[in-house]
């Protein structure tokens, strides 16, 4: 299959998916041209403003008009037409589609190119995900409790876990001291009230990321969370580092405000792939594809409690360990790429 993939436009998460259902595709034998959306919206919106400030300086028609996100998204994602009819591709597939303009999805169709997505940020973003449905011939979904919403917007609509990559992630011996409990992720309001209510003494956290909005912003070097920062984007290749350095890999979910979720996110498969240990907020798909290998909590006391009982219990964490390369040994992005070509060949 000859392919058009569009970046997710961000340098994280998103990103990881783009590479991983990339590096996937060209391993299956598929011609794989890159759009690179994210590079293309700092330049449209670069030059979207030099033409507002001739405007102005000038006193034309539109010297009151301020280019929108929209007319940025816009801008960057309509190149794609010209790369895909070039190459004649077979497929257009946008990585998260939050950023790729729905008018020019829609401009692909007419073209007589087939498109497809596939939405990563279910099921927090399921509105506004279901507003970009329609304009796709196929819809994937990172979260299979969100296929049948977004089944409303669009009829073929499908489940594609999340997966991991197995460039980066594997159990491995790495260099430098154990850590006790890491956790790798951006700090979530949920998440810090979680975490700020559990006892550290004597436990070397540390919590890499993203994690300087809410609470922990306001007052950083006074929350009782600060001794455990370490603050920073920090990439997949060094998240696998971390996590390897673990004697416990600590698993959140984001606060769904009601929507219902139920699958494993990128961490999960990682943290596994890996074989670290692994404490995990409950969700469905954490008992189902780990049963009793990765104990899972809700409260912050059950979380303190696992946490000191395994900290002290190294047989125990060393047997569950070495079980979990073994479990999702077939949930790669190689693996995630096939099932994406089934269903669009299907």
């Amino acid at each position: 299959m000859r392919i058009l993939l569009v970046d997710g436009a961000a340098s994280w998460a998103t990103w990881d998916v783009y590479t991983g259902l990339l590096a996937g595709l060209r391993a299956g034998g598929h011609l794989v041209w890159e759009y690179a959306l994210g590079g293309r919206l700092e330049a449209s919106r670069a030059w979207l403003e030099v033409l507002s400030q001739k405007q102005k300086a000038a006193g034309g028609p539109l010297a009151e008009v301020e280019p929108s996100p929209a007319d940025e998204q816009h801008h960057a994602s309509e190149g794609a037409i010209a790369h895909a009819l070039r190459h004649e591709v077979d497929r257009v597939v946008v990585v998260c589609g939050a950023y790729f303009h729905p008018d020019v999805a829609e401009l692909l169709r007419r073209a007589g190119l087939e498109t497809a997505v596939v939405f990563t940020e279910s099921p927090y973003d399921d509105i506004q995900q279901a507003k970009a449905a329609p304009y796709y011939d196929v819809c994937f979904t990172n979260e299979r409790a969100s296929v049948d919403v977004l089944r409303e917007a669009n009829p073929d609509t499908h489940y594609l876990p999340c997966a991991y990559d197995p460039e980066t992630h594997g159990p491995r011996q790495e260099p430098g001291d154990p850590i006790d409990v890491v956790f790798v992720g951006t700090g979530f309001s949920s998440r810090v009230e979680l975490l700020g209510a559990v006892d550290w003494t004597g436990i070397d956290l540390r919590l890499y990321g993203y994690w300087e909005d809410g609470s922990i912003g306001r007052s950083p070097t006074r929350h009782p969370l600060a001794p455990y920062l370490h603050p920073g984007l920090v990439d997949n290749a060094t998240t696998g580092r971390l996590y390897r350095r673990a004697r416990i890999g600590l698993n959140l979910y984001r606060d769904t405000a009601g929507a219902p979720a139920e699958s494993l996110n990128p961490r999960a498969y990682e943290l596994a792939a890996d074989g670290v240990f692994t404490v995990s907020q409950r969700r469905e798909e954490v008992s189902e594809k780990f049963g009793p290998l990765v104990p899972t909590f809700e409260t912050a006391k059950e979380l303190e409690t696992l946490v000191r009982h395994f900290l002290w219990n190294e047989a125990a964490r060393r047997d569950a360990a070495s079980g979990l390369p073994a479990v999702v040994s077939h949930d790669t992005y190689h693996h995630r790429a096939t099932q994406l070509v089934a269903h669009l060949c299907g």
